[in-house]
């Protein structure tokens, strides 16, 4: 696994790359893409941070691990490839967009323009086994992405941080709340969203007016 990350990621991250924990977990990558399928593909592991420079982050929304099926994983949390079923949580996020802003139900679960206007979609494991959820954490990568967390916390300012669900939740205690801006809710999961804890939650509509309070622009949600 190369470290094929953003130049603006460096200059904070370089510390975390020198750590053993780092190493350890570089080896450990290159051996499963070696010997496993793993998702996303090697080149897009570090997407998320490639498609939005440090400086331009406005929005971080956290998922957990990358989709585990072919072809769906592309380096953004809770996205798919063009051309890829729609998985249900993203089903429900579009819903509640639909709902809140009235934006038409996208043909592509490609998150891809968001990432480009400034939102971090940011797994908090950012590789996985074919079909096996979750056979990547506790590797390596969750130490990685919560010193994201804290870097952008303390390097930056008001930041919208999307909190969805209680994994999501455990990484508030990360982020400082009195220069931050921390919107929380249920997981978009059908098991989560159909007990009423997800739609409603105006997320899209309070991320702008948040960003538009501060001065900065307010996120284009459409995809098409």
């Amino acid at each position: 696994m190369n470290v094929n990350i953003d130049q603006s990621w460096k200059t904070y991250l370089n510390p975390e790359f020198e750590k053993p924990y780092f190493k350890d977990l570089v080896a450990f990558i290159k051996h499963e893409y070696k010997t496993q399928i793993c998702f996303p593909k090697a080149s897009d592991i570090f997407n998320a941070f490639n498609h939005c420079a440090f400086n331009e982050v406005k929005v971080v929304i956290i998922g957990q691990d990358p989709y585990h099926d072919i072809g769906q994983a592309n380096g953004l949390s809770f996205s798919v490839n063009d051309g890829i079923k729609h998985p249900p949580s993203l089903v429900n996020i579009f819903k509640e967009l639909e709902q809140d802003l009235g934006i038409p139900y996208p043909i592509s679960g490609n998150l891809m323009p968001w990432a480009d206007q400034g939102v971090l979609l940011l797994n908090a494991t950012l590789t996985v086994r074919a079909h096996e959820a979750g056979s990547h954490q506790k590797k390596g990568w969750e130490q990685f992405t919560d010193a994201v967390i804290q870097t952008i916390s303390a390097e930056k300012t008001n930041v919208v941080f999307l909190l969805w669900g209680g994994f999501a939740k455990k990484k508030k205690k990360l982020i400082d709340s009195s220069k931050h801006i921390i919107l929380e809710s249920g997981h978009p999961s059908p098991l989560s969203a159909n007990r009423g804890y997800w739609f409603g939650n105006k997320h899209f509509s309070k991320t702008n007016s948040q960003l538009e309070q501060v001065g900065e622009i307010s996120i284009d949600w459409k995809l098409e």
